[in-house]
């Protein structure tokens, strides 16, 4: 090959993402798997039994619209009417995606140029940081400290430079948990403002708070035409592997993700999209029911943790919850995680992998506890034999 190596420069460093590494160790090593966020049972019967009834029906088994099935572009338009009192129209300001990961990939592709700087709250989903590689573009990382890991609003202040195109947010946060304040998000709308920046948003666990509340920063004073706000069935209706995203944004930029996103899966999950669709439109109680289930799993785990003796840093949001293991242990997150499967039969993720500053979170480390409570209660039971 001419002495150039196979891997594009860009992602070099990447490798192979964690989540792939400690789900392998789950299985080979029959542990609980509180490492990567998925449930351990479906979601609601009736959206499953949409998916069957769209592929007995003929809906959805060839290509899909590109932009997605009207049906689901509707269906979003009205959630976000419903839950923010946010107005989109479905055919020109709502795109379906190949989950958020997709969406925030094309987002990354269609809006930043090589050399462009993305300023981002760190620990961050890695897919931040290859999305934006990919774009040629350079992560500015600002470093969200425990423990209550609040944005330092003057850091992000002093980060933006000339070369600042994008601001990726994400909250309520992974892995952190931290929900953005409405008067965090107002901070950072007036900067994007003044700086002529776009935003893209990462809300995919918009319906797991439990502390606080979750505020579009698109639905803030001169943000409707410069954020994308990316979401997901997955999270809320957990059913993860159907893998059906999407974009709300102005016109143009939908458009400009749509360039970028036809080229990476042209379309997908078309089924799903029928049965994300009525999902969106189940009742309230049922978005009430999610949350307040989760609350009590949180605090279940969150309980045993602590009793095992790590530093627990209670989340407001999402299905996560970051530990620091430094009461338990000298070893580095990744070594204590790697070890931990063989010690008590439980695996977890290192918050190291999450940061692209050397030397930080490097005693944090994330469970995740969208499980059932006998998976949890089993998983605490072990825990205690540390």
């Amino acid at each position: 090959m001419n002495g150039r190596p196979l891997l594009n420069r860009r992602l070099e460093g990447l490798g192979t993402t964690i989540f792939a590494e400690m789900s392998a160790l789950a299985t080979a090593t029959g542990a609980i798997n509180l490492g990567q966020g998925f449930p351990d049972t479906d979601g609601p019967e009736a959206v499953r039994e949409a998916a069957v009834r769209a592929l007995r029906d003929g809906r959805g088994n060839q290509y899909p619209p590109g932009p997605g099935v009207p049906e689901l572009r509707e269906a979003i338009a009205e959630h976000q009417r419903r839950f923010y009192g946010l107005a989109f129209d479905p055919a020109t300001e709502i795109l379906v995606t190949a989950g958020a990961t997709e969406a925030i990939a094309a987002s990354m592709l269609a809006l930043l140029e090589p050399g462009d700087e993305v300023i981002a709250f760190e620990p961050f989903y890695d897919s931040y940081t290859a999305s934006i590689a990919m774009a040629g573009a350079h992560p500015m990382p600002l470093t969200l400290r425990a423990p209550d890991f609040r944005p330092d609003l003057d850091a992000l202040r002093d980060a933006i430079t000339p070369r600042t195109r994008l601001l990726l947010l994400n909250s309520p946060h992974n892995p952190s948990g931290m929900v953005l304040t409405r008067g965090e998000l107002a901070a950072i709308a007036e900067l994007a403002v003044r700086h002529d920046l776009l935003v893209v948003t990462d809300e995919v666990y918009e319906h797991l708070v439990f502390d606080g509340e979750h505020v579009p920063l698109i639905s803030l004073p001169g943000m409707r035409d410069r954020t994308v706000c990316i979401s997901s069935g997955g999270k809320t209706f957990s059913f993860t592997g159907w893998k059906v995203g999407w974009v709300t944004a102005a016109a143009p930029l939908v458009a400009a993700v749509r360039t970028a996103k036809q080229f990476l899966t042209y379309v997908s999950a078309g089924p799903f999209q029928y049965a994300v669709a009525e999902a969106l439109r189940l009742p309230g109680d049922y978005f009430t029911g999610l949350r307040e289930d989760l609350r009590a799993k949180r605090d279940l785990l969150a309980a045993g943790l602590a009793t095992a003796g790590f530093e627990v840093h209670r989340p407001q949001g999402t299905y996560f919850i970051t530990t620091d293991i430094a009461p338990l242990t000298d070893e580095d997150a990744a070594t204590f995680c790697r070890a931990l499967p063989a010690r008590c039969g439980v695996v977890a993720i290192p918050n190291s992998v999450f940061h692209t500053t050397p030397g930080v979170g490097t005693t944090q480390v994330r469970f995740t506890f969208c499980k059932r409570g006998t998976t949890l209660d089993e998983a605490v039971a072990r825990l205690q034999n540390l």
